[in-house]
């Protein structure tokens, strides 16, 4: 007997996490080194609790500590580390016709939609870290669409570009990508943590190190992303 799916490759490496754009330009890297990767979209939060249950051996993350201020670095727990990665943009993003954020910036076009009962927002997935950034800028409302739940940046874009959607909140480069209007509302970062009982394994080498290569991070910032000066570890 044979099992179903027992043909194909047992991955190399498994990224349970946030998603992101620029984090494709790491997975072809690894595949022209020949390594399998597994990627599965659960949003920061679950990415953490993966990670800790040993699920995964990276786990993409961009989570604020309101406490400190600082990006990820509190996700550390027993058996983790954290690795650098890149910043990104957040901010607001709408039709570039729309008259009703034309000319706002991101706090004024917020307040602009959730003052128009016919504005349809679309939300992200509970436990992305974009999603912790939406419900802090809610302050608890819940405006028309926030139950429709987006699993990417690309699919708010979408939802947008399609008028499915008036206004969701992803990163600047997916709105370019998708031709919409974008105010920036804060940077934030995109870091990775790293299971240490499996740093060793080549895939993970591989992927570590992919991040510090010059040409993959032209690729990652000719996507919109930016590196920290002093970041390559």
């Amino acid at each position: 007997m044979t099992l179903i799916g027992a043909a194909a490759k047992v991955p190399d490496i498994v990224i349970m996490g946030s998603h992101c754009v620029a984090l494709e330009v790491i997975i072809r890297r690894l595949a022209e080194q020949g390594f399998a990767a597994r990627t599965v979209a659960v949003g920061s939060l679950g990415g953490v609790a993966a990670i800790h249950r040993g699920e995964c051996d990276i786990a993409p993350v961009h989570l604020l500590d309101a406490a400190s201020g600082r990006y990820n670095s509190h996700l550390i727990g027993p058996g983790t580390s954290l690795y650098p990665g890149w910043e990104r943009m957040q901010g607001f993003m709408f039709r570039a016709e729309d008259a009703r954020f034309c000319g706002k910036t991101a706090p004024d076009a917020l307040r602009a939609a959730l003052s128009d009962a016919s504005c349809l927002m679309i939300n992200r997935n509970a436990g992305a870290g974009t999603r912790v950034l939406i419900d802090e800028l809610l302050e608890g409302r819940r405006p028309p669409g926030y139950a429709n739940q987006s699993k990417s940046h690309n699919a708010v874009a979408a939802a947008i570009a399609q008028g499915r959607a008036d206004w969701g909140i992803a990163i600047a480069n997916v709105a370019k990508l998708y031709g919409l209007a974008f105010l920036p509302i804060a940077p934030e970062h995109y870091d990775f943590l790293v299971l240490d009982r499996r740093r060793s394994r080549p895939a993970v080498q591989a992927f570590l190190a992919a991040i510090a290569e010059p040409g993959v991070r032209e690729r990652i910032v000719a996507l919109g992303m930016k590196f920290p000066e002093g970041a390559i570890p």
